[in-house]
C-alpha cells in the first residue's frame, strides 16, 4: 500500500517552511566546516547572507521540495548548504522532521569543493 501523494506533498511543505524559518534565522545548529572558516570573519558573514536570502529552489537540487539542499556564490567561491534532521538529544535522525517537537535541524555550509 502506497502512502496518499497529498499525505507527503503536505508533509513536505511542512517541512520546507519550517527549514525556510531556520535557515532564516542563523542561531545555534548552524556549522560551517573548517575550510569556510578558514576564509574569515568576512567571507563567513557573507555565507550567512546568502544562505539567508536564497529563495529559489529547483527539482535538481530540491527533489522532495523540502527546502533542504542549495548552492550559492560568494566571493566566487561555490558552496553547498543543507540541513539535517536529528531527535531532541542529536543522537539519532529526527522520527518526523516536519514535527519540530521532536527535531532538531542542523545546517552546514560547506565549500563546493569539499562535498
Amino acid at each position: 500500500m502506497s502512502a496518499d501523494p497529498r499525505s507527503t506533498d503536505a508533509k513536505s511543505k511542512a517541512i520546507a517552511a519550517l527549514n525556510d524559518a531556520f535557515r532564516r534565522q542563523p542561531g545555534p545548529g548552524w556549522v560551517m566546516t573548517a575550510g569556510v572558516q578558514a576564509l574569515g570573519l568576512a567571507f563567513i558573514g557573507a555565507a550567512v547572507r546568502a544562505v539567508r536570502a536564497q529563495d529559489r529552489f529547483d527539482a535538481e537540487d530540491d527533489p522532495y521540495g523540502e527546502h533542504d539542499f542549495g548552492a550559492v556564490t560568494v566571493e566566487g567561491q561555490e558552496l553547498f548548504w543543507k540541513i539535517d534532521y536529528y531527535d531532541l538529544a542529536l543522537a539519532f535522525g529526527s522520527p518526523d522532521p516536519a514535527d519540530p517537537a521532536v527535531t532538531r535541524r542542523v545546517l552546514t555550509i560547506m565549500l563546493a569543493a569539499d562535498y
